[in-house]
Parts: C-alpha cells; structure tokens; sequence
C-alpha cells in the first residue's frame, strides 16, 4: 500500500495493530479523522492517553475501574453473596449487560492454559482464596467460557475452593462449546446466569 504521506503511513500502521483493524480499514479511518476538526482528533487523543495512563484495577476483584474500589465492589445494593468468577473483564460487561445478574465479580485474568505457558500462579486465584472469609459469598458462580482452558480452570477452582462452605455453580451450557462470553448474545447469556447449575467435576 502506498502513502502519499510519511505521517499518514504511520498513523495507518499503528491503527492496524489493533485487533480486528486491517490496513484499509485503518486508512479509512485515518483520512476520517485527517477531515475532522484538529479538536476532535486532539480530544480522542487525549482520551486514549488519559484511559492508559489513569486506568485503576480493583483492589477486590481486579476489574477494570476509575478507583481503588469499582463501582460494582462498592455498590451497597450489589448482592454479596454472589461471586461470579470471569476469566477478563469483558465477560464482567458481557454479564452486565444483561441485566439478569446482581451479585458481585471476581477478575481472575484468563484461563489456565499450559500450552501458553498460564499457570494458576499467573492468574488472580489466591487473592480469590483470600477475599472469602468472612466475605458472606453463599454461591461462587464459575462464569467461563466452555473450552478446554476455561474447563481446566473451573476443575482447578473448584478443588482450590472445596473447603469453602459455599455452593459451587456453573452457567447452564445454553453457550456453545468452545464459544467466548464476549460473543454470546444478551438474551442467552442472561438466561445462563439465571439456569445456572451446580458444578460437577465428572
């Protein structure tokens, strides 16, 4: 592909290495913002730098937040003794967006997978050990995808968790095996969380 501008290629390069943005893709949307007013590029700039540098991660449950608490940690109507347990804080927004959950999260930060060298070590596990006592959680919901790396880790915590006295629950397979959270629709995840089912390690 060629520029007429040094300055332009390098915007279009640095766009494309976001997911889901291809080069011509990008370009479009570098000769958009090269006709939109200098403010608004300036503001959507400035807005980018703003989020990477001054985004916070919940001292609780490690969601992505403005404080030191999140919104939904500190939300004295959320339900405390629900934990959903997500494997990325997209899946937190996927939840909430349905509507049909009220209790509060737990961000383990991915999934045990071997084969990219993830350990339960590398994930956000032992602080969800630690917050449970005398936390009131009567139900841990294991809220991941239904692939091999999410099943991996939902076996894993429920042995790591088995000491707990709180039930142990899955979301209903009404997601497809091998399907992401992120990309289930509304109205099936809801119903997953409502149907959910006690975990079985079988």
């Amino acid at each position: 592909m060629n520029f007429p501008s040094k300055l332009i290629e390098n915007a279009v390069e640095e766009l494309a290495k976001l997911p889901g943005i291809g080069k011509k893709t990008a370009l479009r949307l570098v000769l958009h913002l090269l006709k939109a007013e200098t403010e608004d590029t300036k503001q959507l700039s400035e807005a980018l730098l703003r989020m990477r540098t001054g985004i916070r991660y919940c001292k609780t449950c490690h969601n992505i937040s403005d404080q030191e608490v999140c919104g939904i940690c500190s939300n004295p109507l959320r339900d405390r003794g629900l934990l959903c347990v997500v494997s990325d804080m997209r899946d937190v927004i996927a939840i909430e967006n349905t509507s049909q959950y009220k209790g509060v999260y737990h961000v383990l930060g991915g999934v045990i997978s071997p084969l990219e060298g993830v350990g339960p070590s590398d994930l956000h596990i032992q602080s969800l050990v630690e917050r449970l006592p005398n936390s009131g959680v009567k139900e841990i919901i294991l809220a991941l995808s239904p692939t091999m790396e999410g099943d991996t880790t939902a076996f894993y915590l429920t042995r790591k968790l088995k000491e707990y006295p709180a039930r142990i629950s899955s979301i209903a397979r009404g997601i497809p095996v091998g399907g992401e959270l992120e990309y289930t629709d509304e109205i099936t995840l809801g119903r997953s969380i409502l149907d959910r089912t006690a975990y079985s390690q079988s």
